[in-house]
């Protein structure tokens, strides 16, 4: 598409749906409200990109996905996002606005009905990495169109203010999910929230947005006094001269692609904070998921706040690259000490470092994106998509490669995050039967030594019966078991078998010779005389095997006599005692612990099994992560280190003075340009 810089009018509402160019460079007020739709559309499209990190902790749970499963849409979302930057450097042909407007509405649909509607975890990473791919897109467009409508006098608070985009994303992201998280059940809820907003944005901008013509934009405007000279020049501006030939050979120096790497491997800390700093202070600090995104508030507020304020005193001193090396620095010493914050730092010492390290982060990152479009236009003033297509190819390749070292760096995170809710949750629920398993493994194993069936049957028993059965010795109950018949007996015929005993030759002689009358008597009167000595002798006659029997065990029946009263006692629970007696020393083992144990058996299976599977697992994890952590946290800190040098390459002044020496140069230049011009074409 081109155009003219003629006379000719702005395109309407309904021809603006796709030929959205200016023939003129647009008065301040409209100006504004292009820059204020673009700042909007990137604040609504990382809102959209960046929501899953404030639920993260529920879509895994929700579908049962792994934590590597999840790092890897990330992984692939930015790898595919890198290539869409790629073909956003084709805004330099095509245009930004058209790409910015049409690829808004696209995620905020897919974020309104696509996402909350993902049957499985295939469908949710697919609909996420379109969403990344989109974000590629728009992430070259929108900072070429802050360029356009921004000369760079004011490059630097503008590019603060499209450096929202992201940081308000994140600040909205924390806001809304630390409101509305604890009230709202599913966590489709929080894409069905943005979807909405998503969509009004959109729709403000497939019908608000516009953008400048190839021939205003192609066009180095240092500031508002360049307007009538750019539009003067822009006249007789060929485009495809303009931009030359081998667009992306022009764009492949040094000095763009080093500092492109630079500004990439500078924010790691800030990748982090995206996608793992709920994670980070749900596990390691023990935050509820609204308290960890509420610590994400003070950091996208902080950065927010700072990126406008050091923009616009960028813009007043004229330089950029001071700015970046305090940045630098600051961030190097805020990301140690937030290394080095132990578990047990309260939450208002993080909230004040982590604060003071987005105001550093964002110290370096305006002035930086300030300076870079005009490392840019250095080279090529026509090319601003082109060279912002390798940055952003270079910054998600960066976030990719993060995105995929983070589990291999911190290997814990994977059984804290996918078991360790789990394991927390049985670990709280059945705590007290679980400490007491801890602290008393020998009385555990003997009770999983008992089967169920024997621990009903001792249960059944009464305490007295058992304790009094715990009293005779096992020689002395096998040999009640073996003579139960005897001293039966012995029990029923006591009286007789005491005169017996009393009279131990008389009854042997009666027993010689039963019929001797005389030795009858005798015994009659033995056993009380009369009818009862009568009957008791009967009775004996009746039941002469049986108190033979008697008589013949007496020596083993000695034994059992002391305890007569106890077998007494737990004669009715014979059948009972025989079937625990193979485990009565773990029964006894146990009686002291019996609520606790019956407290240990109320714990189901499938816990027990669970903990069994992965609570050390998740305990060693546990103990490990912070210093893994800690680690990525010194990557990080490498990352600021090398952005230091890389400065160096960059365009601009380091001196004020200097700087303003350049201006009023240029504003001369212009001024001469611009009388020549006029005095020619009168």
């Amino acid at each position: 598409m081109t155009a003219t810089v003629d006379g000719t009018a702005a395109p309407g509402i309904i021809q603006g749906l796709w030929n959205r160019q200016l023939p003129h460079y647009p008065d301040t007020r409209n100006r504004m409200w292009y820059l204020a739709i673009v700042v909007a559309a990137t604040i609504v499209l990382y809102y959209e990109l960046y929501i899953g990190g404030a639920v993260s902790p529920k879509i895994l749970t929700g579908y049962g996905m792994t934590f590597p499963f999840y790092v890897y849409i990330s992984v692939v979302g930015n790898a595919v996002g890198a290539f869409g930057s790629l073909l956003a450097g084709l805004g330099d042909r095509w245009g930004r606005a058209n790409l910015t407007a049409y690829g808004l509405v696209l995620t905020a649909l897919l974020a309104l009905f696509g996402i909350p509607n993902a049957g499985d975890k295939w469908s949710f990473a697919i609909l996420s990495v379109i969403i990344g791919l989109v974000e590629g897109v728009i992430l070259v467009a929108t900072p070429a169109l802050v360029r356009d409508f921004s000369p760079q006098l004011g490059r630097a608070s503008a590019m603060g203010f499209w450096t929202l985009g992201p940081v308000i994303g994140s600040l909205v992201v924390a806001v809304v999910s630390t409101n509305t998280v604890n009230h709202l059940g599913a966590w489709q809820d929080q894409y069905i929230i943005c979807g909405v907003v998503g969509l009004i944005v959109g729709v403000v901008a497939l019908f608000g947005l516009r953008e400048l013509s190839p021939q205003l934009r192609d066009q180095l405007m240092v500031s508002m006094h360049d307007r009538a000279l750019i539009e003067a020049k822009a006249r007789g501006i060929n485009v495809e001269e303009a931009m030359g030939r081998s667009h992306w050979r022009q764009m492949i120096r040094p000095d763009i692609v080093g500092s492109a790497f630079a500004i990439s491997v500078f924010l790691l800390i800030y990748y982090a904070a995206v996608g793992f700093f709920t994670i980070y202070f749900t596990t390691i600090f023990g935050y509820s998921l609204s308290k960890a995104n509420s610590i994400g508030n003070w950091f996208w507020a902080f950065d927010a706040g700072v990126l406008i304020i050091t923009g616009i005193i960028s813009d007043r001193f004229r330089v950029r690259k001071p700015f970046m090396v305090i940045g630098g620095i600051g961030a190097i010493v805020m990301t140690i000490v937030f290394a080095n914050l132990g578990s047990t730092t309260s939450y208002g010492t993080i909230v004040a470092v982590i604060s003071v390290l987005a105001a550093f982060l964002a110290i370096a990152y305006a002035p930086w994106m300030a300076s870079f479009t005009e490392t840019i236009e250095k080279h090529n003033p026509a090319l601003i998509a082109t060279g912002l297509a390798v940055w952003g190819w270079i910054i998600r390749v960066v976030v990719a490669l993060s995105a995929l070292f983070v589990p291999i760096v911190v290997g814990s995170i994977t059984p804290v995050i996918t078991y360790g809710a789990q394991v927390q949750a049985y670990a709280t629920q059945y705590a007290a039967p679980l400490a007491f398993a801890q602290a008393h493994p020998d009385v555990v194993a003997d009770a999983q030594k008992v089967p169920p069936s024997v621990i009903a049957t001792a249960t059944a028993i009464p305490p007295n019966v058992t304790a009094t059965a715990a009293k005779i010795p096992a020689n002395v109950i096998a040999t009640a078991t073996t003579y139960s018949t005897q001293l039966a007996n012995a029990q029923k015929f006591q009286p007789e078998l005491a005169v017996i005993q009393a009279n131990p030759a008389l009854f042997a002689k009666l027993q010689a010779d039963p019929t001797n009358k005389a030795l009858q008597a005798q015994a009659v009167a033995a056993l009380g005389g009369g009818a009862k000595g009568a009957a008791a002798l009967a009775t004996i006659g009746a039941n002469a095997a049986a108190i033979a029997g008697v008589i013949a065990v007496g020596p083993q029946l000695q034994t059992v006599a002391p305890y007569a009263a106890d077998l007494q006692t737990i004669a009715p629970y014979s059948a009972q005692l025989k079937t625990i007696a193979p485990y009565s020393a773990e029964l006894t083992a146990m009686a002291p612990y019996s609520a606790q144990l019956t407290a240990l058996s109320k714990v189901p299976a499938a816990a027990l099994t669970y903990l069994q599977e992965h609570g050390t697992q998740v305990q060693t994890a546990a103990a490990a992560e912070p210093g893994q952590w800690k680690n990525w946290w010194w990557v990080c800190v490498g990352g600021e280190i090398l952005f230091l040098p890389f400065i160096f390459m960059m365009t601009g002044r380091w001196s004020p003075r200097k700087a303003k020496q350049d201006a009023d140069e240029h504003e001369a230049k212009v001024a001469a340009e611009l009388a020549a011009l006029e005095k020619a074409n009168a």
